[in-house]
Order: structure tokens, then C-alpha cells, then sequence
């Protein structure tokens, strides 16, 4: 049985780890896949049709904890305790709750001391008792009538007309006063571990096509900003070598959620691929969500030289793309992903399709999993570069 520390508006946790509110998906994997001999039986819950519409929960079924992640940042917004019969709580090193100390309305009252009344939800027959980043939930569907109060009698628990021994049903930890209206902090400090993250993506281009990217870098205490153009950067490598055989290498950057890929021969930046992290595609939780924004200039119908700006962002469908690029000429590309050791994909088949110089990998609930960018093809008399124009 776990033995977590509660801290409200902030973890639930013990001295070998915590789970922090703000912290990335990734990250509580990370957790949960090197405890995985003590932490068994998780469960990843989202919406197939509609994933931006439902948190992303993580449910550890065995301990009786729900991890409920943003739908859009996928960062940890509220952790819910929904079984106190399989873990033990405390608070400030002293257990409100185990095997020998009932979660009571009175063991609350002694560890937290509640200073005002809480609120009946007569839907639920629960009676929630709030904090500020913690609320318990009282189990009083064995009442005959729901619980009463003076407001003005006494403060605190005093003032409710509620049977003794009310057990905690739920508990849950977020930020701020109201638990219907948390959002989930900016990342923790503690989070970073020494790694860059991006927090947004800029594409840049013209009219013809993609240019390169602007990325917005976020370390512990700071924001980075560094810009990549696919005629400009490239790996470095002596200038006597042997120039390699024609193919392809890429830069997969840690903590970050596209990929890099140079051209062998000249060394410049030939494609870059930004990924959704959508779940229910096959490469989920392997790549950080990539909140890009691509800028385009439409013209408007019937208009002479009448033009309209518009972004494509991460969370734009396929349907709302063709409505502002139009429809593709050539029919999809198959793409059907499987490992060596495994062939198998229970996610099915994604559709790659081709538009000004951008490949958009569709999903079959019509979002997009991915997006490739790439430059105008460059003729062989084009010399290599002899700097770097990557600017930090």
C-alpha cells in the first residue's frame, strides 16, 4: 500500500517521488514506468473522437488514484483520490488516513481544521468540504435528509447538523479555490531537471512555402528563443571530408517535439517535423505536444488582391485545413506504422497529405498528428554553406 504526503495546491508524493501539479504526461510516465514493480495496473483513459474535449486521466486502479492531465498543455491539473481504502495519507509527516486512522469528518476537522462550512450537492448526495488546492468529498447517501447549518451559530465544522463518523469519499488536490475552475499551473521549477523545453513553435514562411522555425525555449527560470531556417543551418563537419553518400540524418531533441532532418551531403536542414501528441496515434507520449502556429495569407474569393491572414495551430482539423488551402489534388498516402518487434497497431492507419510544401499526417477523427515542412528542392549547383546562420 502507498504511504503519500498531501500537499495542497502543489503534489501528492513520497520521498522517492512525486506527482506535481503542472508536471508534463511524460514525466508521471516516467514515474509510473520506473515504479512500475510498486505502482501496477494504469490505466491511460482520453477521448477517441474528441480528446480535447476530456481530460487525460491516468488511473492507477490498484491505489485508487486519478491523474487528470489538461486536454490542451497536457500538464497535471487535479489529483484525485477515489478509493482512500487502498493508499495511506498524511499531512505534514501526521496520517489522516490508514489502515488504523479513519478518514472521518472529524480526523479532517483535527488535521486540517476546517475554519467554514462547505457545500451540500444534493445530485451527488456528497458533502464537499473545500481548502484552498484541497476539497474532501463526504459519502451521505445513507441520510434520510440532506445536512443543515447555521451560519451564524459557530464557525466551522461546529455549525453543521451532520451525523459523527461521515467518512471521505474523494478527495482531490488542484490549484486555486474552486475545483470546477483549476487550470493547470505553469511547469514546477522542480520539473525541469536541467532540460530545455519548448513552449511554442512559430513557423515561418512566405508565400510560396515554409522558411523555417522559431522555437520558444523554456529552461528553469528562463526563456530561450532560437531560430532555424531550412537554407541556413546545418551540422558542421570538416571541410576536407570525404563527402558522404546521398541520405538523410536528423536531430531528435530531448524534451522537445519535433524533429530536425539535415541532408548528408550538404549538411542543411531538409525537413522539419512537428508533432501533436495526440493519444490514440501510435507515436503518443514519445514526443512533448509541439503548439505550433503556421501563418498564412489567404485571398478572398471574388476580391481583386483582397487577402486574409489566418494560423494553423496544433489543434486545427483536417476540414478546417482544406477549407483554407484547399483540397488536395492527389489522393492520401497510406501510413501504416508497426514496430520491428511487433506489427501490430491497434491505432490504426493515418493518411499523409500533401499542400504548399507542408505534409499534414491526418488521424481518423480528423486531427493532426503531424506536420512536415519542407524547402524548395535546391539544384546541385547550389554550394554549401560555409557558416552556420542559426541564430541563438
Amino acid at each position: 500500500m502507498l504511504d503519500l504526503e498531501v500537499v495542497p495546491e502543489r503534489s501528492l508524493g513520497n520521498e522517492q517521488w512525486e506527482f506535481a501539479l503542472g508536471m508534463p504526461f511524460s514525466q508521471a510516465i516516467s514515474i509510473l514506468q520506473k515504479h512500475c514493480r510498486i505502482i501496477k495496473n494504469v490505466q491511460v483513459l482520453y477521448s477517441e473522437q474528441t480528446p480535447l474535449s476530456h481530460d487525460l486521466i491516468l488511473n492507477l486502479t490498484q491505489d485508487g488514484i486519478k491523474l487528470l492531465f489538461d486536454a490542451t498543455n497536457q500538464r497535471l491539473k487535479v489529483i484525485e483520490v477515489y478509493d482512500l481504502s487502498k493508499v495511506k495519507l498524511k499531512y505534514c509527516g501526521v496520517h489522516f488516513n490508514s489502515q488504523a486512522i479513519a478518514p472521518t469528518i472529524e480526523q479532517i476537522d483535527q488535521s486540517f481544521g476546517a475554519t467554514h462550512p462547505g457545500v451540500y450537492n444534493a445530485a451527488e448526495q456528497l458533502f464537499h468540504l473545500n481548502f484552498r488546492g484541497l476539497s474532501f468529498s463526504f459519502q451521505l447517501d445513507s441520510w434520510n435528509e440532506a445536512p443543515k447549518y447555521e451560519p451564524n451559530f459557530a464557525m466551522g465544522l461546529a455549525s453543521l447538523q451532520i451525523p459523527h463518523g461521515a467518512m471521505v469519499k474523494r478527495m482531490h488536490i488542484y490549484t486555486g479555490n474552486n475545483l470546477q475552475e483549476t487550470r493547470a499551473p505553469a511547469m514546477p521549477l522542480a520539473c525541469f531537471l536541467g532540460n530545455i523545453y519548448a513552449e511554442c513553435v512559430d513557423v515561418l514562411r512566405d508565400r510560396a512555402g515554409p522558411l523555417g522555425l522559431r522555437l520558444h525555449l523554456l529552461t528553469a527560470g528562463s526563456v530561450l528563443y532560437m531560430t532555424f531556417r531550412a537554407t541556413g543551418c546545418y551540422a558542421g563537419a570538416p571541410a576536407s571530408a570525404t563527402p558522404p553518400p546521398p541520405f538523410t540524418f536528423y536531430l531528435q531533441p530531448d524534451n522537445l517535439c519535433d524533429d530536425i532532418l539535415f541532408d548528408s551531403t550538404t549538411h542543411l536542414v531538409k525537413k522539419f517535423v512537428l508533432h501533436t501528441n495526440f493519444p490514440g496515434h501510435y507515436n503518443f507520449n514519445i514526443y512533448h505536444r509541439c503548439d505550433f502556429k503556421i501563418p498564412l495569407v489567404i485571398k478572398k474569393e471574388g476580391a481583386d488582391s483582397q487577402t486574409e491572414d489566418c494560423i494553423l495551430t496544433t489543434y486545427s482539423k483536417w476540414d478546417q485545413i482544406q477549407e483554407l488551402l484547399g483540397h488536395p489534388m492527389e489522393k492520401p498516402v497510406v501510413l501504416h506504422r508497426s514496430s520491428s518487434a511487433n506489427n501490430t497497431n491497434p491505432f490504426g492507419s493515418t493518411f499523409c497529405f500533401g499542400l504548399q510544401r507542408m505534409i499534414f499526417e491526418v488521424m481518423q477523427n480528423n486531427h493532426i498528428a503531424s506536420v512536415t515542412l519542407y524547402g524548395a528542392p535546391r539544384t546541385t549547383s547550389q554550394a554549401r554553406p560555409e557558416s552556420s546562420s542559426s541564430s541563438h
